[in-house]
């Protein structure tokens, strides 16, 4: 008897929860593997917008234009079961171009029920190729600085500045200015491997520290393989430097915001965002650092986060329901989970987030 009150009060305990916090429905979907109830939360697809993401990534397998098949039954999906007008973006191999035509769209037509992008993603969303979206080379005092700003996923920052004294070497400072514009289209590791090269031209070997670590004597058991290698090294290492160059990733917050705003402007206030990529739904590791310094963004307070997945994130930042798979996808993939969402059938490993009312 005294068991069974105790399982009661237990069960009562646990509903409670369910029914007061983030197991409500009327709060927010609970389970980011069940489509169940989504709709209802949705106007009906009676405008589409599809976004396929080209990749131009030499490793990709397969067509870099991949997205647009998936794109394009998707499109027949919408405008046979809903009568829907559909719209799709075209070559879109970076976010600028993205934005560009978002902008364009958002003159000319009235905001959509659906957004679904299809291409490569991860824990922080979709992915495009790096492209550079700000770069400047500024003189203060003696300090050369180039600095360039790129950009694979809204919200990650990929920086590459390079450092230099003006008056140390005047060839060096004159062959920056002349061919600044010209680098930062390079990869950051061919620009240090080319102003390596011209430093090997303009600096004086320091001979001392060439013999310390590339005499004859320290070479003597060195395997042929290696041999050249070493000696490449040491002529790289044994000169002063002309300049400083570092790559690495930061958090950046006006990018997010650039481009949640521009969800939000194109997706109606009862639309869908759908993210239909690789592990927008996942649940990101805390402890692994995102290619270099800097932190997952659902790791971060981005929009008032941590989040549990990119789709709690963006959810949170636009108010507007947002779903994608969790764990890997494929394009036929995302093709049947459209077509299972919009028919509100039960669908495993896809998280659907409607955002909290304020």
């Amino acid at each position: 008897m005294i068991n069974s009150i105790r399982i009661w009060f237990l069960l009562a305990f646990l509903l409670s929860l369910c029914s007061n916090a983030v197991c409500s429905e009327e709060i927010r979907l609970l389970s980011c593997q069940s489509t169940r109830g989504a709709l209802s939360y949705l106007q009906p697809p009676r405008r589409v917008l599809i976004v396929p993401l080209l990749s131009g990534d030499s490793d990709t397998k397969g067509s870099k234009r991949w997205a647009e098949k998936p794109a394009d039954k998707i499109e027949v999906f919408y405008r046979k079961q809903f009568k829907a007008v559909v719209k799709q973006l075209r070559d879109i191999w970076s976010w600028e171009d993205y934005y560009q035509q978002a902008g364009q769209i958002l003159q000319e037509t009235p905001p959509f029920d659906r957004v679904i992008f299809i291409g490569h993603g991860g824990f922080d969303g979709p992915i495009l190729n790096d492209k550079v979206f700000w770069k400047d080379l500024t003189i203060s005092g003696t300090n050369g600085k180039l600095l360039q700003f790129t950009e694979a996923q809204p919200g990650l920052k990929d920086v590459l500045s390079i450092d230099y004294n003006i008056n140390k070497n005047h060839i060096f400072t004159d062959y920056i200015s002349a061919h600044w514009l010209e680098l930062v289209q390079m990869d950051p590791i061919d620009i240090r491997h080319q102003l390596k090269g011209l430093e090997k031209q303009l600096q004086p070997l320091d001979q001392a520290c060439f013999k310390r670590y590339c005499a004859p004597d320290k070479l003597a058991t060195a395997r042929k393989e290696t041999y050249k290698s070493r000696i490449n090294l040491c002529e790289t290492v044994c000169r002063e430097p002309l300049f400083d160059l570092k790559s690495y990733v930061e958090i950046s917050p006006e990018r997010l915001l650039l481009f949640t705003n521009s969800l939000s402007s194109l997706v109606t206030a009862d639309g869908l965002i759908f993210f239909g990529a690789c592990n927008p739904g996942s649940e990101a590791p805390n402890d692994i650092p995102k290619r270099g310094d800097a932190k997952f963004l659902i790791n971060t307070t981005l929009a008032g986060g941590p989040y549990q997945s990119y789709v709690h994130l963006i959810s949170s930042a636009t108010g507007r329901v947002t779903a994608g798979p969790i764990g890997d996808s494929s394009a036929e993939d995302v093709v049947k989970r459209i077509i299972r969402f919009e028919s509100n059938n039960h669908q495993h490993f896809l998280c659907v987030v409607a955002p909290a009312p304020h």
